[in-house]
């Protein structure tokens, strides 16, 4: 039997990456939407409760409004984005967190990926905290940098079609506030009572 699945916004950076990566499964055909309506509710709804499984690659608010078009029970639901990740009724898309995680997974209909710099996180921290070595109110820091990919279209763009000095900033800054967005679930999953300190870089390689 082949399963279907759509992907919610396949014309982005994660989309396009999902869709290659299914490409090549003869079990699974991949739904599309008419790019015309990619912004049209009934259609998206339509196919969102058609498919066997759906992956939601949007920003966090349209990743919401997705689920709420979904009034099908037995549809799978991946989300990327950050919308649910720390949220009832979702399990955390991190099989090897816990013994019991992966079938956690398996079971649910309602699945949150992972943040990038929380799978590491978690994976270190938290069988530190659970065994006593690391205390659950230690105040941890997080220096960590990001390839420039992960930095989404616009410094994919930039880095791709360099400026016409031909150089990049080797590193940039990035979320100097120190309020992030995977705080919450690296808190959550980790252990600790309250969320490290988080500074982030991105890493552009210089061009000349």
């Amino acid at each position: 039997m082949t399963h279907t699945v759509f992907i919610d916004g396949e014309a982005g950076t994660t989309g396009l990456q999902i869709r290659d990566r299914l490409s090549g499964r003869t079990d699974l055909q991949v739904l599309s939407i008419d790019p015309e309506k990619r912004k049209d509710p009934e259609a998206r709804a339509e196919l969102l409760n058609a498919a066997d499984a759906v992956v939601l690659c949007l920003p966090d608010g349209a990743s919401k409004e997705a689920v709420r078009l979904i009034s099908s029970s037995k549809v799978k639901v991946v989300d990327a984005s950050t919308a649910y990740r720390v949220a009832s009724g979702w399990t955390y898309g991190f099989p090897e967190m816990d013994a019991d995680q992966r079938a956690a997974i398996q079971a649910s209909t309602r699945v949150s990926n992972p943040g990038c710099y929380p799978t590491g996180f978690i994976a270190l921290v938290r069988p530190l905290v659970s065994a006593g070595l690391i205390p659950e109110d230690y105040p941890l820091t997080v220096n960590a940098i990001s390839g420039y990919s992960g930095g989404g279209k616009g410094l994919i763009e930039e880095f791709e079609a360099p400026t016409a000095s031909g150089t990049l900033d080797a590193l940039r800054p990035y979320g100097l506030t120190l309020v992030h967005k995977h705080l919450a679930e690296m808190q959550a999953y980790s252990g600790l009572a309250h969320a490290p300190v988080l500074r982030r870089l991105w890493d552009v390689l210089l061009r000349v």
